[in-house]
């Protein structure tokens, strides 16, 4: 018979695998899952399927108003958040242009948080969290509801810009709310403009990140978790910026990315201390950072500059390249011109994949900077503004004509199917045992393999 603490420590040792090994795609708990990553193994979802004909369709959710915020997962219940408009017929207006109107919808909304059974889609709860006249405009081509949600299992927190910033729990409960302010984000060479905010909240053990970049008095705030006090508050030197900052965990520290025009940034999660700064980037950024290994890949697609970085981890100080330099002993490689303006990269295997808004799909080797391949998605017109995900080998690409493209990962360009949604998709889309979670202009649809009769 084995000693009592064998028997004991063996026990301690197992359930602390069986939680280490709980597959990180049965939650997807913020913006495109855990630390924005995009990808979700061992899903098998379906290669191909059809909404309009309810083709791999397990079920599918109308969600009033508009929003263009990413559902999340957490246990059996998806996350998402809406803005409805008082007058009704929200709309936005898709496609590639460069206007930058505002929306005239000055109508008072409901800012919305709903809670859908992942198996059924039954609306479990919907709150309002703030309802009134907006605090500030949109863009044409955004919602009220750009921010997607995030969640620690115990604590949904929702972000509606100027309307504020709300922790409920899973039950629907309000737990605390708190208000930032007006936050006028828009153009930053014409401060009349108003485009509204678009970046997603964050959670960091016990705080809640928001990276507020506008006109004038940008910060970076985190928030206890519990009660919404303020544990502290950085302000920035920053132009208006609309990318969701992000949690690096490296084996000496932990660093807080946030990608902005004056300088991509590094910081103590913990204090808010800046840690680097990098400059030349593009003056409109909006992807999210993202990292694999010690690599920390941040982009941005507003022309001329529009940067990839590939950035070591563990930097300090100024580590802005000089004119000429495309890598140095903090930056792994970086390339002009090639970045992405709203989908954020992702990071699949060894490589590295960049989708601009008109449908060029960019493959490099993460590691080098070398290009794999650059490719034209076959969509019909409008372009891409919803992030790549990845799953079993393939990577799905939803296109704002409300097609969702599926491309064989690694290094040969290859276009394995064309599903069509029916409805713009302006949402990057969520993945959770074995389903799909996809926002579309007026459905919340679960997407999944389905035996046909």
């Amino acid at each position: 018979m084995k000693p009592k603490w064998i028997v004991l420590w063996s026990f301690v040792l197992c359930m602390g695998l069986a939680s280490a090994q709980v597959p990180k795609q049965h939650h997807w708990s913020s913006f495109r899952g855990e630390r924005a990553a995009g990808v979700a193994e061992g899903q098998r979802l379906p290669e191909k399927w059809d909404a309009p004909k309810a083709l791999n369709i397990k079920w599918k959710t109308a969600i009033p108003g508009l929003g263009h915020s990413s559902p999340i997962v957490w246990g059996d219940r998806v996350f998402l958040t809406t803005a409805i408009s008082s007058k009704g017929g929200d709309t936005f207006r898709k496609g590639l242009y460069g206007d930058g109107d505002a929306s005239d919808d000055r109508s008072s909304q409901q800012w919305k948080l709903y809670a859908v059974d992942k198996k059924s889609g039954r609306i479990i709860w919907d709150r309002i969290a703030y309802e009134g006249v907006p605090r500030e405009k949109r863009h044409i081509k955004a919602s009220y509801a750009n921010a997607t949600p995030a969640t620690d299992g115990r604590y949904v927190i929702a972000f509606f810009g100027s309307q504020g910033l709300y922790a409920f729990d899973v039950k629907g409960r309000l737990v605390w709310k708190k208000d930032l302010g007006v936050l006028n984000a828009g153009a930053y060479d014409l401060p009349d403009y108003e485009w509204g905010t678009a970046s997603s909240p964050i959670i960091y053990r016990d705080l809640v990140i928001v990276q507020c970049d506008t006109q004038k008095g940008s910060f970076l705030l985190a928030a206890d978790i519990k009660t919404g006090k303020t544990v502290w508050k950085t302000d920035r030197e920053e132009l208006p910026s609309w990318g969701t900052p992000n949690i690096f965990t490296g084996k000496d520290r932990v660093e807080l990315v946030t990608n902005a025009s004056n300088f991509i940034r590094g910081y103590d999660p913990a204090s808010g201390k800046e840690l680097w700064r990098l400059g030349g980037s593009s003056k409109i950024t909006a992807p999210t950072p993202v990292f694999s290994g010690d690599l920390i890949v941040v982009a941005s697609g507003r022309r001329p500059e529009a940067p990839i970085f590939v950035i070591r981890a563990g930097a300090s100080g100024d580590i802005t390249l000089a004119t000429g330099q495309s890598s140095s002993k903090d930056i792994a490689w970086s390339k002009k011109a090639r970045g992405s303006y709203m989908p954020t990269p992702l990071i699949y295997g060894d490589y590295l994949y960049v989708l601009s808004n008109q449908g060029v799909f960019d493959c490099y080797e993460l590691k080098t900077g070398n290009e794999i391949y650059r490719e034209r998605i076959p969509h019909h017109g409008s372009g891409f503004s919803a992030s790549p995900v990845a799953a079993d080998g393939k990577i799905y690409l939803p296109s704002e004509d409300g097609d969702m493209f599926v491309v064989k990962a690694g290094p040969k360009f290859e276009v394995l199917a064309n599903n069509p949604i029916g409805e713009p998709l302006m949402a990057t889309p969520a993945i959770s045992d074995g389903r799909m979670f996809v926002r579309s202009q007026q459905h919340l649809f679960a997407i999944g393999a389905v035996a046909r009769p």
